[in-house]
């Protein structure tokens, strides 16, 4: 769905959302009533309620973020010093905060738990911040699938890594008012998808020059996060990736797709471009396993409450590892989303 024009989302979607919280938390208590009449009517109903309690959750989160926002735009001098290196600094603070208290009530709700292990390119377990920690740049780079998987790599940068991320995001977040206002003050490029289809147009090279754009000046406490795979994995887009391979000719590459079930065949641009800006930068990759069943809003509403352990791998990878000819580069980041299907499947249910 094409994102609104900058001025809607901040004139009208912002002030609407910011508007109706405080209306429906007024309301809470006649909403409260009527969602357990509901539940003790309907088939599954502890779906109902939990969904509810969720989208009310949400939607008063989002609007104190904003209200938290604005504040902060006014310290700023009403968005005169907003790109000052200690606003930055303030509004990574707040949106750690922010995601720290959403995924402890979604917790709750959800019975949803979050694990991490992470490794050597070696397979020798280390501990998680031996993997985002060191001084040195980072490049991200994680498989995409489930709902808020982005959410949960964000999250773990921030609260577990002690990471300031930038961000290469579909422009379809934009949509939530909170995020969009957030994530246009901190470093990110929101791209704009162009299918996964034979005749994709868009793309490319003019995409690939905003990765490196946003990769440089990369600092040691930073880490650029890329989703190679291009979009959320579905079984659609991972058939139309691999035709894709075969009508350009790639067969062996299109073969090698067909066996990896979990993930889709990753696109080597973006991370060519991020690398070759940020030439000090180590590579990390991130695996997780858990939402993988969860594609569709059906998936979500039947798996309601979801009731699941998120694992999450985290692998580094020096400088000195990463082949810095492109050919060779796509190859090796080939190889390791064979390695991350591998990994996701030794753990499927």
């Amino acid at each position: 769905m094409r994102v609104p024009p900058r001025w809607v989302r901040r004139v009208v979607l912002a002030p609407l959302v910011v508007v109706v919280a405080p209306l429906i938390l007024i309301a809470l208590p006649t909403v409260l009533v009527v969602v357990l009449i509901i539940a003790s009517l309907i088939p599954d109903r502890f779906r109902w309620p939990r969904a509810i309690i969720l989208l009310l959750v949400y939607l008063l989160w989002d609007a104190a973020l904003l209200v938290v926002l604005f504040a902060l735009w006014v310290a700023s001098g009403f968005g005169w010093k907003l790109r000052s290196p200690g606003f930055v600094r303030a509004h990574y603070a707040v949106g750690a905060f922010a995601l720290r208290v959403l995924f402890w009530v979604f917790g709750i709700v959800l019975r949803l738990r979050i694990s991490t292990e992470a490794a050597l390119p070696s397979g020798e377990p280390v501990r998680l911040d031996e993997v985002f920690g060191a001084a040195v740049p980072l490049v991200v780079a994680s498989r995409h699938a489930g709902p808020g998987d982005s959410f949960i790599v964000i999250h773990t940068l921030l609260n577990g890594a002690g990471r300031q991320p930038r961000i290469v995001l579909k422009d379809t977040m934009q949509w939530d008012p909170a995020v969009d206002v957030l994530l246009n003050r901190i470093p990110t490029r929101f791209i704009t998808p162009r299918g996964f289809g034979a005749h994709a147009k868009g793309g490319g090279h003019s995409v690939e020059a905003r990765i490196a754009d946003l990769a440089d000046g990369l600092g040691d406490d930073d880490a650029l996060v890329i989703f190679p795979e291009g979009g959320n994995a579905t079984a659609a887009r991972r058939i139309s990736r691999i035709e894709r391979l075969r009508a350009a000719g790639r067969d062996a590459l299109a073969d090698r797709a067909e066996a990896m079930l979990h993930v889709m065949p990753p696109q080597p641009g973006g991370v060519h471009a991020a690398l070759g800006e940020a030439s000090g930068a180590d590579m990390v990759f991130i695996a997780h396993a858990g939402l993988d069943s969860l594609v569709t809003v059906g998936d979500i509403w039947k798996a309601l409450p979801v009731d699941k352990r998120v694992t999450m791998h985290a692998w580094r990878v020096p400088r000195a590892e990463i082949p810095a000819d492109a050919a060779a580069q796509a190859e090796w980041l080939f190889g390791w989303f064979e390695r991350i299907d591998a990994w996701i499947d030794a753990r499927s249910d």
